[in-house]
């Protein structure tokens, strides 16, 4: 194989597959990128058996043929090198040759025939969306989803595909967020998709072209164009989610998204741990956002708010109230309450919803 392509262009590919590989794998080709280089296209893969990501660039290729690459080092090497143009050859014994101006690199590879073969998007059932709406879908729930291994089928995305509509839902049983969107298709399923994929695909969907979904039994790949993405799907049945939310709250209080953020990042320095918890009492339009921890100390902050109804006073976890103003682009939510006991639900005016259990405090 011998190859010319644009450090930049190499680079770019490179970022888009190396995430997957991790620092510790049970086989030492796992840790290095599938280069195949045919006419004028050369084709980066990397995966860890269970999420895999597969990028085409574009270069001159001299001479046809494949190999793999440690690819965290030669990523590494690409953003170090002087010159404009990186030069890779490869010789029969799987030893590339990497030189770019005046510098030269020698890496010791693995034989392309030992990397485990990958998915290819195609299939009989698909779905269409655009990337840039798929993204902030993903953008919007993802931060909910289970951490819990003991609670596998909640580390991950839904993505349910009814009713004419793409439904993205994440939930730790704690909280709960849910995005849709309307998609044309044919056929409805339930795909839960790992954690780790969607991080994958929050990083490489772009702004611009659609997202072709190919779903099968265990697994589903993504064609992005340039980039493919495929992974194994979390078996299980998801829990019922339309089940916890709140079908009628008593009062709906508006408020500034960004003001409500900062003043939850203020109360939030003295929080102790993921057990304390920062208290909202709404009355007369204002809205009053205190913690106080023993040992540390207290805040208390003012914020204006459109709201008339009875005072309600409700304990959250300050980190998990902030989590969707944080994903959210709208200049104002609501949060519709019904007492200090029962789950609250943020939403704004896009097709998103976000409830939230309170905390007891004393």
């Amino acid at each position: 194989m011998k190859v010319s392509v644009e450090k930049s262009v190499l680079a770019g590919g490179l970022a888009a597959v190396q995430n997957v590989v991790g620092s510790r794998n049970t086989l030492p080709i796992l840790a290095n990128v599938l280069i195949v280089a045919s006419e004028d296209t050369i084709t980066l893969s990397t995966t860890d058996l269970d999420v895999s990501v597969r990028s085409r660039i574009v270069g001159r290729v001299e001479r046809e043929g494949s190999t793999t690459l440690p690819v965290k080092r030669l990523a590494s090497i690409v953003r170090e090198l002087p010159g404009e143009m990186v030069n890779i050859e490869t010789d029969d014994k799987d030893q590339s040759i990497v030189t770019c101006g005046q510098s030269r690199f020698k890496l010791v590879g693995i034989s392309a025939d030992d990397y485990p073969q990958l998915p290819q998007p195609e299939g009989d059932i698909s779905y269409e969306i655009e990337q840039t709406v798929f993204r902030e879908m993903l953008k919007k729930t993802a931060y909910a989803a289970s951490t819990d291994e003991t609670r596998f089928v909640l580390n991950g995305v839904l993505m349910s595909f009814a009713d004419g509509k793409l439904t993205t839902v994440a939930t730790d049983g704690r909280r709960l967020a849910l995005v849709e969107n309307e998609v044309e298709f044919s056929e409805e399923a339930d795909l839960i998709l790992p954690s780790k994929a969607v991080t994958e695909l929050l990083h490489i969907l772009t702004d611009n072209g659609t997202a072709r979904i190919y779903p099968r039994k265990n697994q589903v790949v993504f064609d992005l164009g340039e980039i493919v993405l495929a992974s194994k799907l979390i078996e299980g049945t998801y829990p019922n989610f339309r089940q916890v939310i709140p079908s009628q709250c008593e009062e709906r209080v508006m408020i500034e998204r960004e003001a409500l953020l900062t003043a939850l990042r203020r109360a939030a320095l003295v929080v102790a741990d993921k057990a304390s918890a920062t208290k909202l009492t709404f009355a007369d339009n204002n809205l009053v956002v205190s913690t106080n921890t023993p040992d540390i100390g207290e805040s208390r902050e003012t914020i204006p708010v459109k709201y008339s109804g009875e005072e309600i006073s409700v304990a959250f976890n300050p980190d998990y109230m902030m989590d969707p103003l944080k994903n959210l682009s709208n200049d104002e939510i609501a949060i519709e309450l019904t007492d200090s006991l029962s789950p609250a639900v943020v939403k704004c005016d896009i097709p998103f919803l976000y409830v939230l259990m309170p905390m007891r405090v004393d």
